[in-house]
């Protein structure tokens, strides 16, 4: 497979389980149709939020992937969550604006944020501290990649698409250090969640940094098994 045709199989798979997570109900099957035929496609059963939800995150992963050599910075932080929201967020909260931080408390599940002031002000001083330790390349990028995410969710800094940006700018992360990117399966999603939590109730990072490392065996041992598989001689007649 060349580096293009990975980008789009990448770019199917990562939008389909990381809005899934969310909550879409695309499978594999509609995203790839949805992202082969824009929103001239329009799958049973499935609402048009939801596919303009799918068609932003495209844009927003196609963007990131043009954009590598971008400093990380908030600024990148800002556009990407732009993207992933530009045509969702005003239907769904009425005046606030696509790539701005919120200006009232969040909440997300059973989970309840801090002040939404003091958190919003620590917001560059992630992006500064992570840009640094990217630089100074001494930790492994998928544990730096783990640190900055739990930081970044604990955070919740944007009225929507907080976890689609994410783990947008954690692939950003992987991808400047020559790294595949890391797919967090929907299925995983409670595992996920349970270690995510785990940074604003213990403290501690570890879980997380060893589930990124879970989900990341996980998916090349997936695609090292499609490959097998698909290279078998077949018994034809």
């Amino acid at each position: 497979m060349g580096n293009e045709e990975f980008r789009k199989h990448s770019e199917i798979i990562f939008s389909c389980h990381s809005c899934g997570i969310e909550g879409s109900t695309f499978s594999v099957d509609d995203t790839r149709a949805l992202f082969e035929q824009g929103l001239g496609y329009y799958p049973v059963g499935k609402t048009l939020l939801e596919c303009q939800e799918m068609a932003d995150h495209f844009k927003a992963y196609e963007w990131m992937h043009d954009q590598l050599g971008h400093p990380f910075d908030v600024q990148l932080l800002k556009d990407i969550n732009r993207l992933v929201t530009l045509n969702t967020l005003p239907y769904r909260v009425p005046g606030a604006v696509p790539g701005e931080f919120t200006t009232v408390d969040m909440a997300a599940g059973d989970t309840l944020f801090g002040d939404h002031e003091k958190l919003i002000v620590q917001v560059p001083r992630l992006m500064e501290s992570t840009a640094r330790a990217m630089n100074q390349d001494e930790i492994h990028p998928l544990v730096l990649a783990a640190r900055f995410h739990g930081y970044f969710e604990y955070l919740h800094p944007f009225r929507d698409g907080n976890g689609r940006t994410g783990r947008l700018l954690s692939n950003f992360i992987l991808l400047q250090k020559k790294l595949p990117e890391l797919i967090i399966f929907k299925e995983d999603r409670q595992q996920y969640i349970d270690a995510l939590r785990t940074k604003r109730t213990e403290g501690t990072d570890e879980y997380l940094i060893a589930f990124f490392f879970k989900a990341a065996i996980k998916q090349m041992q997936d695609e090292l098994n499609q490959k097998k598989n698909g290279s078998r001689p077949m018994p034809f007649f």
